[in-house]
């Protein structure tokens, strides 16, 4: 039987956590040189879905197929995110802008060769970390699309090899705050998009497109979400059945980082995007500042990723985490 840490001590780290994580964006840009390897390394390490219970494999709707740390000995990889893997190959981005292509290790985990690039997103000053600042992405056939926080934009670029095709700042987008701003994008299987910024208080702003937003002139409606009271959007993805998948984030003193995730329908004109919770992450599940997701499909049922962003802190963690989800949740 597993053993929990005591709540006082899950709360002292708590606190120390947020502290670090608040002197991080204070220290944002102010890195010395930094010193690359001659080979760039990602090294997997198991662990379990909750620590106090190592036997668990079950979260709300939510099947456990297996979660890794990830540590690498490239001081550019963390602040994981935005995700997008298929088959065996993940993509993840940071929010310095960086690139990540790494191939999937077993369920034991391992050493894997991770490579490491910039997103040269079209019309962005490469450095300017808040032209840089990638917080979501969606794939669809040979084109990727990322979403920028601080910018309030959208690049699109080629795959495999990431080629920067187009990009805009959509009206509808450019009165969102800075650190408040782009926070998700998803691609609807009609062909349109949806743009969340991560808001404030009780509803996020959402924008609406009639087709692709890097392109000039694409039509904008204005819609709002209704995240769980208390959390705000990390990300969101669209499920094969065309319902959408919404992560969200809260940081709270006593308990740290939690995330819930929740279902919605399709977006309807003149509605608020509301969700039905589906799973919630809480110590001592795995958790942590959780930002990206994925949805994807193995064997005919439909797999989640969810990654978390560490803020380049050594008190967090970048995890990767597997499920399958009930095709049933949040009907």
């Amino acid at each position: 039987m597993g053993v929990s840490r005591p709540p006082h001590i899950v709360r002292v780290a708590a606190i120390l956590g947020c502290w670090l994580f608040l002197a991080t964006f204070a220290r944002a840009g102010e890195r010395g040189p930094v010193v690359l390897p001659a080979r760039s390394l990602l090294t997997f390490t198991p662990i379990p879905l909750d620590r106090g219970d190592p036997a668990r494999t079950r979260l709300g709707a939510l099947a456990w197929q297996g979660g890794w740390r990830m540590e690498s000995n490239d001081p550019r990889f963390g602040g994981v995110s935005a995700l997008h893997v298929a088959g065996n190959g993940v993509a993840a981005a940071s929010d310095t802008g960086a690139l990540f292509r790494f191939e999937l290790p077993g369920p034991e985990g391992g050493v894997v060769r991770v490579r490491v690039s910039e997103l040269a997103v079209a019309g962005a000053d490469p450095a300017d970390k808040r032209d840089r600042d990638v917080e979501a992405m969606a794939a669809h056939g040979d084109k990727a699309w990322v979403a920028l926080e601080r910018r309030n934009a959208v690049g699109r670029f080629a795959l495999p090899g990431w080629q920067a095709e187009a990009s805009a700042r959509p009206a509808a987008m450019r009165r969102w705050r800075g650190n408040r701003g782009a926070e998700a994008i998803v691609r609807l299987r009609d062909g349109r998009f949806l743009v969340f910024a991560e808001g404030e208080g009780a509803s996020s702003p959402v924008v609406l497109f009639d087709s692709d937003p890097a392109r000039a002139g694409a039509r904008a409606t204005r819609l709002l979400y209704r995240p769980p009271r208390g959390y705000r959007i990390t990300d969101a993805a669209a499920l094969p059945d065309g319902r959408l998948l919404l992560l969200n984030r809260r940081f709270a003193w006593l308990e740290g980082f939690s995330a819930i995730l929740v279902v919605a329908g399709a977006p309807a004109p003149g509605e608020a995007i509301r969700g039905r919770e589906i799973a919630r992450f809480r110590l001592p599940v795995a958790t942590d500042n959780m930002e990206a997701l994925a949805v994807g499909r193995e064997q005919g049922r439909t797999i989640l990723w969810i990654a978390s962003d560490d803020n380049f802190s050594p008190l967090q963690r970048s995890l990767l985490l597997k499920f399958i989800l009930d095709e049933d949740a949040g009907r």
